[in-house]
């Protein structure tokens, strides 16, 4: 896949901070921009909205498809993130890129992307997730849609539930990728979706994941603009990583420009 900016699709301007913004809240740009996108306490300031909200929906439409949506989980109708990563995969509408072989989840919420994984034609999926409310969520959209045979869905922190010797073709993580300092506590399973202390989680990530893959088989992670890059390719190069952007996407929310990467993980030495 070759490095690209592509435009964003009609679903994927939706977002938790667009849909709160008011005119008369002042446009930042520059380093005051930079600085509030990545405010570790904004984002969890729009993950209680996203949890609590009034008019939050047991059901939502996306890819003209319906899911539910459980209490306490991420929910793809207030953020981008889900439609992006569904792009970034090949996965559109049509299902005009089918794939097949093995794929792995990490973060797999309420479970849309590993079940349009296995509807494109993976043969097996597995969907990790560390809030026990978005496993049972995935397996609930996974029955709705058919694909309960082939997706299979596992409480894990990162690996940790899954057999030493399992192996993948496919390994994607869209991360939780807003820095936050490395002593927080979090207060909610919820929140894991949208911080990380310390970036341990993503430090782990890239320290373990080309370990989980086949032969020929890829290690993927959706990263934003809301994170800390260069902080990532160091702990990357710390760990014998190297990371590869393979395609952008700039999406407004609100007044501020968020840019989304998919970044392929690889050995340093290739």
């Amino acid at each position: 896949m070759s490095q690209a900016t592509v435009t964003p699709a009609a679903d994927a301007r939706r977002s938790d901070t667009g849909a709160e913004h008011t005119g008369g809240t002042a446009v930042k740009t520059g380093a005051d921009a930079g600085a509030e996108l990545r405010d570790y306490e904004r984002s969890l300031a729009r993950s209680c909205r996203s949890r609590t909200r009034a008019d939050r929906p047991h059901r939502f439409e996306l890819r003209g498809r319906t899911w539910d949506l459980l209490d306490e989980v991420f929910a793809p109708v207030y953020s981008p993130s889900t439609s992006v990563a569904l792009d970034f995969l090949g996965w559109t509408e049509h299902m005009e890129t089918p794939r097949s072989g093995s794929m792995l989840e990490i973060g797999c919420g309420t479970g849309v992307i590993s079940v349009m994984g296995a509807l494109a034609g993976c043969e097996r999926v597995v969907a990790a997730d560390i809030n026990p409310r978005a496993v049972a969520n995935t397996a609930l959209n996974a029955a709705r849609h058919g694909v309960s045979g082939r997706v299979h869905a596992v409480h894990s922190d990162l690996f940790s539930a899954l057999d030493p010797e399992e192996r993948f073709d496919l390994v994607f993580f869209s991360s939780n990728y807003v820095l936050a300092p490395a002593g927080h506590r979090y207060a909610t399973d919820h929140d894991k979706a949208y911080v990380d202390p310390g970036y341990r989680v993503h430090r782990r990530y890239l320290a373990e994941v080309c370990d989980r893959l086949t032969f020929t088989g890829s290690a993927l992670l959706h990263f934003s603009s809301r994170g800390d890059l260069p902080l990532l390719k160091r702990i990357a190069a710390e760990h014998g990583r190297r990371l590869i952007t393979l395609v952008t996407r700039q999406i407004h929310e609100g007044d501020t420009p968020v840019e989304h990467l998919l970044l392929a993980i690889v050995p340093a030495a290739r």
